[in-house]
């Protein structure tokens, strides 16, 4: 039941779109792309904090109107960023959280725009650059994990703006195709030509940005950082043809194949492999 429910909803939200169209069509261009920027699940309130995210250092960040959380686990002077995905926030790092400790190292964690503490409601990927920017130029981390979405941002980041600091970077479960995503939306509504040919001119005009190009394969064969890929067969959320190809044309990079992780990809011997690429 909650199944047809689920079908007639979305498919009601993709008619008045595509009537709206054709008589107020900027108006439906951008309820479409606030519909698909715009995260349902990830936030996170200062009363309610999980209690990892608790026990780090906590500092918020202006920029441009908007501001951003980060969290800080004091260690040496090698520094390790963590970037999170789609519908997540900093917490997502848990289970990763204790092999990384073992390093010494101080760990960075921080929250995508419209996720966790961060202020926003729209996700993109050139802001969440900008907020790993502004890290990246106080702390000068040696090493950059990302995870999904997250680890799409920190391709496009290194790709675009090419931080030699960065020695190493662990991608887990990354998309490489964005025109999949932005199709599979398109299909879950119904959405008519009109929309589509509005969306992909939105990215245009306002990120500069050519969708076929708009790829973690593209941003890979960029990258002279050493790279850990890992991507599970059994991903149900990101394909793991998605995974090779990134890791097809990312010359540096190591590929891992995992099975019965899912899209999380929370496990004892990957993160092992994790620690293992990055401190040994």
């Amino acid at each position: 039941m909650k199944k047809i429910l689920y079908y007639l909803f979305t498919k009601s939200i993709g008619f008045y779109i595509n009537v709206l169209s054709f008589i107020f069509p900027e108006k439906a261009n951008q309820i479409a792309y606030d519909l698909f920027s715009q995260p349902r699940d990830g936030r996170l309130t200062k009363d309610n904090l999980p209690q990892i995210l608790l026990e780090a250092n906590r500092e918020t960040y202006q920029h441009q109107g908007e501001y951003f959380q980060t969290y800080t686990w004091k260690g040496n002077e090698n520094v390790v960023l963590l970037v999170h995905g789609w519908e997540s926030n900093a917490s997502r790092w848990e289970k990763l959280l204790p092999y990384l400790k073992k390093s010494g190292s101080t760990i960075i964690a921080l929250d995508a725009p419209g996720h966790g503490l961060s202020s926003g409601k729209e996700f993109n990927i050139p802001q969440y650059a900008v907020f790993i920017d502004i890290i990246v130029q106080k702390f000068q981390p040696k090493y950059l994990i990302g995870h999904s979405l997250g680890g799409k941002t920190c391709l496009y980041y290194q790709s675009t703006y090419q931080n030699n600091n960065f020695e190493k970077m662990v991608i887990l479960g990354s998309p490489s195709d964005f025109k999949i995503i932005l199709n599979n939306y398109i299909n879950l509504l119904s959405l008519n030509s009109k929309i589509s040919k509005g969306l992909e001119n939105h990215y245009l005009h306002h990120f500069n940005l050519q969708l076929e190009n708009f790829s973690g394969k593209s941003f890979a064969s960029k990258i002279k950082t050493k790279g850990f890929i890992a991507h599970d067969t059994e991903d149900t959320i990101v394909l793991f043809e998605e995974g090779k190809k990134i890791a097809s044309s990312w010359q540096d990079a190591v590929f891992i194949e995992t099975k019965g992780l899912g899209h999380s990809l929370h496990g004892k011997e990957l993160y092992q492999k994790v620690y293992q690429f990055l401190f040994e």
